[in-house]
């Protein structure tokens, strides 16, 4: 359903391993090891890596003992930047039926607006080290 908030696959794993990269900020995650706490294929989290990385939400580095690591410290890194990294800006839809004005009949009202309004709400309020502790690094010494 068009205008409901709908989160991708690639959202999904670009907000978990965020909050995995903010466990433990100072420490490289190499890919195949976050794929060992993420059910997904190491080059489909590579590319969501990528486009972060082009963003400027992580840095990566090459070699034996490189991997992505946060661009800046988790406390200054919101959800909502994530987000809009991979899905775009997260804006107010409108009609479901693509009216450029409803007629006031509509049969959920403003409860899709209020969902997508509290969303993004609560995207932009939580920030990496609100949430940095909700699971570990399988790579963790």
């Amino acid at each position: 359903m068009s205008g409901v908030v709908h989160i991708s696959e690639a959202a999904n794993l670009a907000l978990h391993t965020m909050i995995l990269l903010a466990s433990d900020p100072e420490r490289p995650l190499r890919v195949n090891c976050a794929t060992k706490v993420l059910p997904v294929s190491e080059n489909h989290l590579a590319k969501v890596l990528q486009r972060l990385a082009h963003v400027g939400l992580v840095r990566s580095t090459r070699g034996p003992h490189g991997g992505f690591t946060l661009a800046r410290p988790p406390k200054k890194i919101t959800l909502l930047e994530v987000w809009e990294a991979i899905e775009g800006p997260l804006a107010p839809h409108g009609c479901l039926l693509g009216k450029p004005q409803c007629g006031g009949s509509c049969v959920l009202g403003d409860f899709i607006d209020k969902t997508n309004a509290a969303f993004r709400k609560k995207l932009a309020r939580t920030r990496l080290s609100d949430v940095a502790g909700s699971f570990k690094r399988s790579d963790a010494p």
